[in-house]
């Protein structure tokens, strides 16, 4: 009983490193690419997709830095990082913006962070 209660905590300690891990990771990315748009002359059109991608990446990164240690249940854990990250970027999106309002943009997001989350999770619980 008490090697399930540990590993219980391992493994919650672990998906929030993950998350938090995937969090650090946007806003450093996000800090980047804001001081490139301030100083370039790029397109506002490639803001959305750009952002989406530097997202799929820290999901995916901290998926798997959060599964490196955990060694099991990859798609899962994987997962509720990828569903965690993205649950806490909505839940401060609204509450910064009260038009805050879920769209199609807003579910492929969810989409990609699940699926991102997933990967992730297999890539570090196959990591050697």
């Amino acid at each position: 009983m008490q090697n399930i209660k540990c590993d219980e905590n391992n493994t919650i300690k672990n998906i929030f490193m993950g998350v938090l891990v995937s969090l650090i990771f946007t806003v450093i990315a996000l800090i980047i690419f804001s001081t490139i748009l301030t100083y370039t002359n790029i397109q506002e059109n490639v803001i959305n997709p750009v952002i989406m991608i530097l997202t799929a990446i820290s999901i995916l990164i901290g998926s798997s830095i959060g599964n490196a240690k955990i060694r099991k249940n990859g798609l899962i854990n994987g997962g509720i990082i990828g569903g965690a990250y993205i649950l806490i970027i909505y839940l401060i999106s609204s509450i910064l913006n009260w038009r805050f309002s879920l769209n199609v943009q807003s579910i492929i997001m969810i989409v990609v962070s699940i699926i991102f989350g997933i990967l992730g999770g297999i890539i570090g619980v196959n990591k050697k």
